[in-house]
């Protein structure tokens, strides 16, 4: 299973869409899929935080 972006590039992205480039843009400068830079503006605007989601199983109770 593939590990998710670092919190620096994350950061790094959104900065970049911030300072008023464009999403797809963004991704070609960082060399990422546009989805992921998509899926991390609008997680951003609606939950505020960069950071990754939780991968892997529910723990078993």
């Amino acid at each position: 299973m593939p590990k998710s972006y670092s919190l620096d590039l994350r950061t790094r992205v959104h900065a970049f869409v911030e300072a008023g480039h464009s999403r797809r843009a963004a991704a070609r400068h960082f060399d990422v899929s546009a989805s992921f830079v998509i899926n991390l503006m609008t997680n951003s605007a609606k939950h505020g935080s960069l950071t990754a989601k939780p991968r892997g199983l529910r723990p078993i109770l």
